[in-house]
Order: C-alpha cells, then structure tokens, then sequence
C-alpha cells in the first residue's frame, strides 16, 4: 500500500524550486563578476583552437541540446507463454510491491 497519503506534510513547499528571484540574484552577481561577452569571448577563442569540451559547449548554446532518445526493449529469454500460476504470481508482486 502507498504510504504517501498517511504524510502531513509541512507548510509551505519546502524543497521546491527556489524563487526565480534569487536566481536573477546570482546571475547579476556573476555577471558583476565577468561580463558575458568576455566570457563568449574567451569560448570563442578556445573553440577556433579546437578545444572539443569548448565547441560542444558552443554548440549545446549555439543549437540546444540534441533530442535523448532511449531505446527499451524486453526480451523473453525463454521465450515462454505465461501459465495461470505464474501470472498471478507476478500480479500478487505488483499488489504489495505497488
């Protein structure tokens, strides 16, 4: 059985996603630190001598990130019909499992 529902919870979302407020905080306060075209600046440099962590940055910024794609595939090793018994079996499984 999910337990989940016996929580009481707390006030307020405490693990959440911080406010977007204080992360325009922190990017102000870099940016005080280094102005961003520098920053380009300097990729830039290290992708026209090759730098191949620099030039997958560039491009992850330059045209995002590639689609992931994840192949699943289940197999049967045996190949097998499931007989009555085993089929109850795995849905008693599932039951206190989920």
């Amino acid at each position: 059985m999910d337990k989940r529902k016996l929580n009481k919870g707390t006030i307020g979302n405490k693990g959440g996603r911080p406010p977007k407020a204080d992360e325009i905080k922190v990017i102000e306060q870099m940016d005080a630190v280094m102005a961003p075209i520098e920053v380009w600046q300097a990729l830039a440099a290290k992708v026209e001598i090759g730098d191949v962590n620099a030039t997958k940055t560039w491009l992850n910024y330059r045209y995002g990130m590639p689609k992931q794609q994840v192949e699943q595939t289940n197999v049967n090793i045996e190949a097998k019909e499931l007989d009555e018994e085993e089929i109850k079996r795995i849905k008693d499984h599932l039951e206190r499992t989920y």
